[in-house]
């Protein structure tokens, strides 16, 4: 558990996000339509973008504050970000992906074997399949030994079949590793398998926030 607080307000041209929330939770939902700002919230989270005002703390720790003038750099932050097409290094191994940037490269095996992807340590990443590519994805964020992991639709890319056989493999970081994570996807199912708590961001507000079969069924 972690207590993940937002109060976060982003500009940028005629977009204007406006999220405050505060809970106690392992796994926050974010569930909108595409362009509400569930993205941008992301990388206002992880650095990526400067709010113009507000606060974002993970647990104790405050990473951005327009009162206080506290802007954590990227790197600093802690944070594990999987954004929706994976982001890996074509020119690496799915290897040479999982350990760019790990804190402790002896993590390798426990982190490959809960993924499943021991088989493909090898291999090179064009040859992956989007189901792949996402797991080799998570695998790598979680290398790094985040504080906190953020998911943007990581399983957007692939069809129904593949996502029920990846999304145990969440479930498993939630379980087995109890990272907290923040979750994005247009998928009910995905979101009252997943979420402790879902927040549905509508037109840059936040329109409601509360346990998934509450908000859901609204």
């Amino acid at each position: 558990m972690i207590a993940l607080h937002l109060d976060v307000h982003v500009t940028q041209g005629a977009f204007d996000l406006s999220v405050h929330d505060e809970a106690l939770v392992e796994v926050v939902g974010l569930f909108g339509a595409s362009g509400s700002g569930k993205t941008t919230l992301l990388e206002a989270i992880a650095g990526l973008r400067r709010p113009a005002r507000g606060e974002i703390r993970v647990g104790t720790r405050v990473l951005y504050s327009s009162a206080t003038g506290i802007d954590v750099p990227v790197r600093r932050r802690g944070i594990g970000y999987v954004p929706q097409e994976g982001a890996l290094f074509p020119h690496l191994s799915v290897r040479g992906n999982l350990t760019f940037g790990a804190r402790h490269a002896a993590r390798l095996p426990d982190i490959a074997a809960m993924l499943e992807i021991e088989g493909l340590l090898d291999r090179r990443v064009p040859g992956l399949s989007g189901g792949e590519r996402q797991r080799v994805a998570i695998g790598r964020a979680l290398m790094a030994e985040p504080a906190l992991l953020l998911l943007d639709e990581p399983l957007a890319g692939v069809d129904r079949p593949r996502r029920e056989r990846i999304l145990p493999y969440l479930l498993r970081i939630r379980r087995e590793l109890h990272v907290p994570l923040v979750y994005v996807t247009h998928d009910r199912d995905e979101l009252t398998q997943v979420a402790d708590r879902v927040l549905v961001i509508d037109a840059g507000r936040l329109a409601a926030a509360g346990p998934p079969a509450d908000v859901l069924a609204a």
